[in-house]
């Protein structure tokens, strides 16, 4: 009898605003068409083509360069651009956790816990293969740039070499510093302390 009667009372306004199953506060993150970052509610630009295609961009300057017709995979700071030339990874399967997914789920209160702890992990597992990636595309780097130094210097050597050193006789031998010996009398090291 006490469950009919719960059921059967009328609900309030803020019972009927949430819907059935709890509050609806989703966030739509779009992405921008240019660059590919994300693009929060309230903020970017949308422009519709005549054929009904929307542009979503995330500020004046990526909606600048799309109204200059400028390709992203040509433009270095898009993500294009780094995925094209190895800069980013291109495919991980943990991109595929970040995927559009028009399909609306039933609020689950289990469902939400454990995908928020998945989400957690993701984010782990996508740093962790992030500076992985980062390590492999700059393992040869250090070398390359000593190499690059070293050919560098070979090539601009009268700048840091002085004129007359390099013009030197072979019979010629360079005069060493003699050492010197100082000696100091105990009563000059007594005034010292």
């Amino acid at each position: 009898l006490a469950l009919e009667l719960e059921h059967s009372r009328p609900r309030s306004r803020r019972e009927r605003a949430k819907g059935a199953d709890g509050p609806r506060h989703t966030m739509r993150l779009e992405k921008c068409w240019f660059c590919s970052s994300t693009v929060y509610p309230g903020h970017g630009i949308c422009f519709v083509r005549n054929d009904s295609k929307i542009f979503r961009f995330c500020r004046s300057k990526c909606h600048k360069n799309f109204k200059m017709k400028r390709n992203p995979r040509k433009v270095k700071w898009t993500k294009a651009y780094r995925v094209l030339h190895g800069k980013d990874a291109a495919t991980d399967s943990v991109f595929q956790f970040e995927r559009k997914r028009n399909r609306p789920e039933r609020y689950d209160r289990n469902v939400t816990q454990s995908t928020l702890r998945a989400m957690k992990k993701v984010e782990e597992v996508r740093v962790r293969r992030a500076e992985r990636f980062y390590e492999n595309r700059m393992k040869g780097k250090e070398s390359e740039d000593r190499k690059a130094n070293k050919r560098e210097l070979e090539q601009q050597i009268h700048l840091v070499r002085a004129p007359g050193a390099t013009a030197r006789q072979p019979g010629e031998e360079v005069a060493k510093k003699a050492k010197v010996k100082v000696k100091v009398s105990s009563k000059a090291t007594a005034e010292y302390d």
